[in-house]
């Protein structure tokens, strides 16, 4: 019995190494395809060149010159920043150690952004925190963020500043537009005032009666301008949103801007409508009737 176990046992070995006898060489362990390397693209550069969530890509820091082969795993959309928004160059995020080594380039960035919690306990000041950075730091400096902003947005306060002005002189055009047609107007009707102060209607009675009628044709007139400007807006807003392809609101009417739209227009009218009714009413009836 042991004998044939130590037999069976000898069988069993021979069997196992059979193959490496008979000349076949082991199987060697192939190496495992590294896995991409995801990165993530604007909504722009995905619409114009097709690609989506799963799509490989080459990047490379130059044209004609072997990259990486990465994976697109996020689309983002951009922001609605006004400085951007006639920029046409597409946009690629990927990690800091990614970006370094496609550039070439060992432990050097331009910039880098530095949150700071002024919410919670103990938490210091941002002007605090800026200091102390600057006091430390040798070769850089830090700002505030908001700084910042002021600082790339004075080409916008120059374009503010020209709305103003433009708003401005467009405010006393109309202003001079709408006092010489209720001039004209109540000139037109000047037989009509002459009949009711002749019938004994006070001036002041005739005076608020063009002053009332006056008020409501301004309300008529914003309500019309309001929904012309609205109905503009909305048209300006889906061609540049389409022309640029960016969430940006290119022309916006707020409430601010209606309520001062809508009193601005009645008070002019008010102003008009005295000023035209009060020029007719020192004129005596007999005079407006051509006697």
């Amino acid at each position: 019995m042991f004998a044939r176990c130590i037999r069976f046992l000898l069988v069993a070995a021979s069997v196992l190494h059979w193959p490496q006898a008979a000349g076949a060489q082991p199987a060697v362990a192939q190496p495992a395809t590294p896995a991409l390397r995801g990165i993530a693209i604007d909504a722009r550069m995905a619409t114009d060149l097709r690609l989506g969530i799963g799509d490989s890509v080459q990047v490379s820091a130059a044209p004609g010159v072997p990259g990486e082969r990465v994976r697109v795993d996020a689309i983002v959309q951009r922001r609605a920043d006004p400085s951007e928004v006639a920029r046409s160059e597409y946009r690629i995020r990927m990690h800091l150690g990614q970006l370094q080594s496609l550039l070439g380039l060992d432990d050097r960035v331009d910039r880098f952004a530095v949150g700071v919690d002024t919410t919670a306990r103990g938490g210091a000041a941002v002007d605090t925190v800026v200091r102390r950075i600057n006091e430390l730091a040798f070769g850089f400096r830090a700002h505030r963020s908001r700084d910042v902003a002021v600082g790339s947005s004075r080409t916008f306060r120059v374009v503010e500043r020209f709305h103003r002005a433009i708003g401005s002189i467009t405010v006393v055009a109309s202003a001079v537009f709408l006092l010489c047609l209720l001039l004209l107007t109540v000139e037109e009707r000047k037989r009509d005032i002459a009949a009711l102060r002749l019938m004994g209607i006070s001036q002041s009675t005739v005076v608020r009666a063009i002053v009332i009628e006056a008020a409501i044709v301004a309300l008529v007139g914003s309500g019309l301008g309001a929904l012309i400007g609205w109905g503009a807006s909305v048209l300006v807003n889906a061609h540049y949103q389409a022309v640029y392809r960016t969430p940006l609101l290119f022309a916006l009417i707020t409430p601010g801007i209606l309520a001062f739209a809508v009193t601005l227009s009645l008070v002019l009218g008010i102003l008009a409508g005295a000023l035209a009714a009060w020029r007719l009413v020192r004129t005596p009836p007999l005079v407006l009737l051509g006697r």
